[in-house]
């Protein structure tokens, strides 16, 4: 668990490394989501930017990644 700060509110999240990460590390993001959004880092910098994507886009983009 670990948390995110959505204006001004800190929301507990269970962060998932991708699965393509392996024992190395390598260039890896992590995902949350919450009923708000999908939250993005990168797995080597936990402390820095997060990336926030709506339920709507997140969807999308998986179709689309799935689909090519």
């Amino acid at each position: 668990m670990n948390t995110v700060d959505v204006s001004g509110h800190v929301l507990e999240v269970a962060w998932r490394k991708s699965s393509y990460s392996g024992a190395e590390g390598g260039q890896c993001v992590e995902v949350a989501a919450t009923a708000e959004a999908i939250w993005v880092r990168d797995s080597k910098n936990l402390t820095g930017p997060v990336l926030t994507v709506g339920q709507a886009s997140w969807t999308g983009f998986l179709e689309s990644a799935v689909s090519s």
